[in-house]
């Protein structure tokens, strides 16, 4: 169950980390701020990739949780017969 949980925690981190950052300026404000400006052309090319790989990753500890799940029950069941 810890393996599926920390997928989990990722994908959910990340996917969330990457949608806030596509969706605001907020990141292009900072990074103007700091002189990185020139960079925001170059931040769809490394931000999509990053929010569909965490979501990826998501999609396969919900995956592992459901085979762990059902290998538990199939344990469980094994057992009462």
């Amino acid at each position: 169950m810890a393996r599926s949980a920390s997928f989990i925690k990722s994908g959910v981190i990340g996917t969330i980390v990457s949608a806030v950052c596509c969706s605001t300026p907020v990141l292009v404000l900072f990074l103007g701020i700091w002189g990185l400006g020139a960079t925001t052309d170059y931040l769809d090319y490394l931000l999509i990739p990053a929010l569909l790989f965490s979501l990826v990753l998501l999609a396969y500890g919900m995956v592992l949780r459901k085979r762990e799940r059902a290998t538990c029950c199939e344990r469980r069941l094994s057992r009462e017969k």
